[in-house]
């Protein structure tokens, strides 16, 4: 199938409840391994002993790098929302996130890829709910305890990164692709902290395919889930709908346009010399595209829009 049928299939076969997203196809998209039904499984069979959950998710798709179903898992425990990668998201978008997720009674961290003491800020605020949890203890005549941490995350959000940071050595595996951590393992950060780590987990089915695509443009979904020409258009067109100054400055076009998929590849060729020869190399395009953002040459984004989700 070439791009011109893939595009003619997506304008076709639109399914999303985004109102003007033009670029979406009707494709049921699923990505939940066993071992992400296992985890679940397994997080539901030892909640009870867990006193702080630590939920990383993507700044730049705050609503989409969410895992539905843990709220209900871990509703009556502390929750900590770690915004990872903030130094890459759009502040102002991603606030507004903050806001919503902080209304709903999370606390919030903010952590940028690049620094490195960013994560001491997770170590004071467990400590802080601890203090809490173990002046009742110690009111009922009981000896303080640890801290028992599960920390959660879709797949490629920085998690091990963080866990690392946290540990002060190399001991969760660490990869730019989705699916390193495979089983629940107990880490010791200090003597007042222990920490569960997950295997990144997605939803289980997504409830329209704009998250689907958010994720996908960040990496955090397997490349062969979704064909990186349809992600690779995805991302031109937000860019086109949020970020117009980007669109230009990194990939040389002024907008982008489905009806119009040719010329905006073969703009963007010229831009990047990759040589057209007749013909535009549509997978070597979108790998461009695509790397723009996991190899953060494209910042300051946030695709998640807390709108579009009220």
């Amino acid at each position: 199938m070439d791009m011109y049928q893939k595009r003619k299939m997506r304008k076709e076969n639109k399914n999303t409840n985004i109102e003007d997203n033009k670029s979406i196809a009707k494709t049921n998209i699923n990505w939940y391994p066993g071992h992400m039904a296992k985890t679940k499984k397994e997080i539901t069979n030892i909640i009870s002993n867990i006193d702080v959950v630590i939920n990383v998710i993507d700044s730049r798709v705050p609503y989409s790098s969410m895992i539905p179903d843990l709220a209900k898992i871990t509703r009556e425990k502390q929750n900590i929302i770690v915004f990872n990668k903030y130094d890459l998201c759009d502040k102002e978008e991603t606030a507004k996130w903050i806001e919503k997720y902080n209304k709903e009674g999370y606390i919030i961290v903010t952590c940028d890829s690049k620094n490195t003491n960013d994560y001491k800020k997770i170590i004071e605020e467990v400590s802080k709910l601890m203090k809490s949890i173990n002046e009742k203890r110690k009111n009922k005549g009981l000896l303080p305890k640890k801290a028992k941490c599960l920390i959660v995350g879709v797949p490629n959000v920085g998690k091990s990164t963080l866990i690392n940071k946290l540990v002060g050595k190399n001991i969760a595996g660490v990869g730019n692709k989705p699916g390193v951590t495979k089983n629940l393992t107990t880490l010791r950060i200090n003597d007042n902290m222990d920490l569960v780590d997950s295997p990144g987990i997605l939803w289980p089915k997504f409830e329209n395919n704009m998250v689907a695509y958010n994720l996908a443009s960040m990496t955090i979904i397997k490349e062969e889930v979704i064909t990186i020409e349809e992600v690779a258009c995805h991302i031109l067109g937000m860019l086109d709908k949020y970020y117009k100054d980007i669109l230009k400055q990194e990939f040389g076009i002024e907008y982008y346009n489905d009806d119009e998929v040719e010329e905006c590849f073969t703009k963007i060729s010229k831009k990047k010399n990759i040589p057209v020869n007749g013909e535009v190399d549509y997978e070597r395009v979108s790998l461009i595209i695509i790397n723009s953002i996991k190899q953060e040459k494209v910042k300051n984004i946030t695709f998640d829009r807390v709108k579009d989700y009220e």
